[in-house]
């Protein structure tokens, strides 16, 4: 029985690691909607990427955005999450480590050709309760879906036995900028 378990513990490590050496794999996409063509880039060795989001609408270019992720970008996906009639790029980051913590880097096409970044608030209180990871970010209609599975205390980090966690977030016009504000937060047991 002791053999079954460590051949299943090395089977999880294994599996981690795989993700974490998929992690370093420069990321390329181009996505279209609404006439706007957003076009994608992500490299970088070690825990970091540089990422250019270049858009454009017609003849006419937005200015590119530049930044460091802390992590990888693993997935693109583009709705118009307001249903305002201008498309939202959502990229989704996952940083490096058995961790696997995921993030969105995310962005507006304004009518006045820029890219307007949008936030994604930090967990807290009984959002975080037994986070350690491992999301993993979905667009369902106007909704961004973010899940990650809930740890209890003494579970591994291969091995999370409280279930899952969903939030929805709808995009909102902040005071300062665009933000995702979680509306519905469901808990399903494991």
């Amino acid at each position: 029985m002791a053999t079954l378990r460590t051949l299943a513990t090395l089977i999880a490590i294994g599996t981690l690691a795989g993700a974490s050496a998929a992690i370093a794999a420069p990321f390329a996409q181009t996505l279209s909607l609404q006439g706007v063509q957003f076009t994608v880039k992500a490299r970088g060795e070690g825990s970091t990427q540089d990422l250019v989001v270049n858009a454009k609408e017609g003849a006419v270019s937005y200015p590119a955005v530049k930044e460091q992720v802390d992590g990888s970008v693993t997935a693109a996906e583009v709705e118009d999450l307001n249903s305002d009639g201008r498309p939202e790029l959502i990229l989704t980051v996952v940083s490096a480590g058995s961790g696997s913590y995921g993030s969105v880097s995310a962005w507006s096409a304004s009518k006045g050709h820029t890219l307007l970044p949008i936030n994604l608030p930090a967990l807290t209180g009984a959002q975080s309760k037994g986070y350690m990871g491992h999301d993993r970010f979905d667009v369902v209609e106007t909704t961004l879906v973010r899940s990650f599975p809930i740890y209890r205390d003494g579970d591994s980090n291969a091995k999370p036995t409280g279930g899952t966690r969903q939030i929805d977030y709808k995009l909102v016009n902040g005071e300062a900028s665009w933000q995702f504000k979680p509306v519905r937060t469901t808990n399903a047991p494991r």
